[in-house]
């Protein structure tokens, strides 16, 4: 079956990521033709990257990028959970994201983001990255405001029209990993 991993972008305390998070999974979890799995970073303990080889040699060294690269190379697909910080992404979801390479490779990616508007920025950049590491970036996303879907900007409400838009970036996430399986050798 297919396998998706929900990743929690944000390891920062009083984070609003694994709300989000939780949510998506709770909507995910009502299909039935994908497994999905909540992923948090807080779990992996990655320092900033610290391998000596280039992620793309695959090389690793580290028991912490052994962890990682065989929990994300369980994966068929991904939706990244990312907040807003500074028109970008985390520095945790980036650092996270640079310690490895071919577990990445032709994998689909969708991406639920918050913050002032939206997280449409950080979107933005993950999708540059997404290119580079050989991902297919679906175009439908989550794009949800710290003034409207949050109640006091921390206590998570998403507007009603927020699932209809996560329901669609998870068909294109599910159906985009389907249609990749051949080049991961499935």
């Amino acid at each position: 079956m297919t396998r998706i991993g929900i990743i929690i972008g944000s390891t920062r305390p009083g984070r609003n990521g694994a709300a989000v998070a939780q949510w998506v999974h709770d909507v995910a979890r009502e299909r039935s033709e994908a497994e999905f799995e909540l992923v948090d970073l807080i779990d992996y303990k990655l320092p900033h990257l610290d391998e000596i080889y280039p992620p793309s040699m695959g090389q690793y060294q580290q028991p912490h990028t052994l962890e990682w690269a065989n929990k994300i190379a369980s994966f068929d697909g991904f939706v990244m959970v990312t907040p807003e910080y500074n028109h970008s992404t985390s520095g945790a979801l980036k650092n996270a994201i640079d310690f490895l390479y071919n577990e990445w490779n032709n994998k689909a990616v969708g991406f639920v983001s918050y913050g002032s508007v939206g997280g449409a920025r950080a979107v933005e950049h993950l999708r540059l990255i997404a290119g580079e590491l050989q991902m297919a970036d679906v175009r439908s996303q989550v794009a949800l405001s710290l003034f409207t879907d949050f109640e006091n900007f921390s206590v998570f409400k998403p507007n009603d029209f927020q699932r209809d838009a996560l329901n669609a970036t998870l068909d294109q996430v599910v159906a985009w990993s389907r249609a990749l399986a051949p080049l991961r050798g499935k």
